[in-house]
């Protein structure tokens, strides 16, 4: 019996590496190139493991994130998927990887 394919989605990761930490930042790009999807069709492609998507949505995914194919899709075995070994932190659940914005400085209204 052949291996079931799977793959992992790394458009979360791609988008750190750019700087875009928020779903909301890929909408206005996407648009740019003709692809129009609402915010929360665009933040369930961003969170989410697409089932379906045109290749006109992946060609603009490409081109904005200056990435291949293989960097955004990475094909794996269904039944090679790793256990998790208690207290690791896997990328997924990170959401980013070691990608973080900067964080903020609140000032108070005397200085």
């Amino acid at each position: 019996m052949p291996a079931k394919l799977d793959y992992r989605w790394h458009l979360r990761e791609l988008m750190a590496t750019q700087g875009m930490f928020s779903t909301t930042a890929l909408q206005p790009h996407l648009a740019e190139r003709g692809v129009n999807l609402s915010t929360s069709q665009v933040y369930r492609l961003v969170t989410e493991k697409p089932e379906r998507l045109s290749l006109k949505v992946l060609m603009a995914l490409l081109d904005i994130l200056g990435c291949t194919m293989d960097e955004l899709i990475e094909p794996v075995s269904a039944a090679a998927r790793p256990r998790k070994a208690a207290g690791a932190e896997s990328v997924s659940e990170a959401g980013v990887g070691s990608f973080r914005p900067k964080r903020a400085r609140i000032r108070g209204a005397d200085s």
